[in-house]
């Protein structure tokens, strides 16, 4: 009598739904790798002598999965020697220098992908393939200061091992508006006279990265016009 009882009401009771990881809203990461140099004493190979590189980022998610709003903190130690290359300089001098550089800087981030986990009615892909850029502002320390605009431009690739972490590679390029990265002494070597356009410095980077993702967007809101 009593299982009778309970059968229609155990059918009435809806199964209960698999819980899809959540969509966040921030992310916030570091990364480490190896940095590099082009300017007056590189023209070619700007990882000749590599140096230490690294940098902390936050974004900002778009809901669309493929756009994200990024603010990178980035520092670098720069080495170069003019007497690796076979370049002509004036006085057939070598020139060297070493520095450290910080670049803060303001990025839009574009999955190829719809980058994510969980919800597959919208085709979410654990990995995708993205390009970045933005403007900043860096700091030289060669050793006097330099304050310089910057331009970086980056490609990399991203993976999801779990719904709240994230993995990458990147390669970024920044150009600036100095050719006083490497020393205030060490500008226009060859005398072609510098501009926000030719004959500025680079500074790169090649990184490994992570990040976690935090900030639940609300799955059941609902919003009325």
């Amino acid at each position: 009598m009593l299982l009778t009882l309970a059968t229609p009401s155990l059918a009435a009771t809806p199964a209960k739904r698999t819980q899809e990881p959540d969509s966040y809203k921030y992310d916030l990461g570091a990364a480490i790798g190896m940095s590099g140099y082009l300017g007056d004493c590189n023209e070619s190979d700007m990882f000749r002598r590599p140096g230490l590189a690294g940098n902390i980022a936050a974004r900002y998610l778009m809901d669309n999965y493929q756009v994200a709003f990024r603010a990178t903190l980035a520092f670098a130690s720069l080495k170069g020697n003019s007497s690796d290359f076979a370049n002509w300089l004036p006085g057939s001098a070598p020139y060297t220098f070493s520095s450290t550089i910080y670049d803060l800087s303001a990025r839009i981030e574009y999955n190829f992908f719809p980058y994510g986990i969980g919800e597959t009615y919208k085709h979410l892909k654990p990995w995708s393939p993205y390009i970045a850029a933005g403007i900043g502002f860096c700091l030289a320390a060669t050793p006097s200061i330099t304050a310089a605009a910057s331009f970086p431009l980056a490609v990399g690739l991203k993976y999801k091992p779990a719904p709240r972490w994230n993995l990458n590679i990147e390669f970024c390029a920044a150009k600036t508006s100095s050719d006083h990265l490497d020393s205030s002494s060490i500008a226009d070597l060859q005398g072609i006279k510098s501009s926000l356009l030719k004959n500025t410095d680079w500074h790169t980077a090649l990184l490994l990265g992570f990040s976690y993702e935090f900030g639940a967007r609300c799955s059941t809101c609902h919003y009325v016009d």
